[in-house]
């Protein structure tokens, strides 16, 4: 595996995952998930109480994740390709921890669960985009 295209893929897509978590979820939905959650009231951290580090450290693990998968696979290397693979694992990935939280927690409701798995699936597609281009350069059209 090439460790420097890891690398740069991971950090592309964790920033991806970082600006799209905070734009979806953040600010586009943010009222949303706060009808269809029964968090107790303070759970949500405000944004002055955001630990930082753990919130980078996870979305770069996120780039990772698609980045390590694409390197494996070997034949990522446009936006569509990413675009395409990613929303499959963002689907895989989101519905099985959604389906379990679903299951054994009061968090939320299943039109939440629902709509976490749609964005986690345009969130996968789009970081995978990224991802896709960001290790497609360099290579050679055959």
């Amino acid at each position: 595996m090439n460790t420097k295209k890891f690398f740069i893929g991971t950090l592309a897509g964790g920033i991806v995952f970082f600006f799209l978590g905070y734009l979806i979820y953040g600010m586009a939905l943010a009222g949303f998930f706060s009808h269809h959650t029964s968090a107790a009231p303070g759970s949500m951290k405000q944004m002055s109480e955001i630990i930082w580090w753990a919130l980078i450290l996870g979305n770069l693990a996120s780039g990772a994740l698609l980045s390590y998968i694409f390197l494996k696979l070997g034949n990522i290397g446009s936006f569509g390709s990413g675009a395409g693979t990613g929303a499959a694992i963002g689907l895989f990935v989101s519905l099985s921890m959604d389906l379990i939280r679903y299951a054994v927690e009061n968090s939320f409701d299943m039109t939440a669960m629902i709509v976490d798995v749609l964005v986690g699936i345009v969130m996968s597609a789009i970081a995978g985009g990224v991802i896709g281009v960001v290790l497609g350069r360099g290579k050679t059209i055959k």
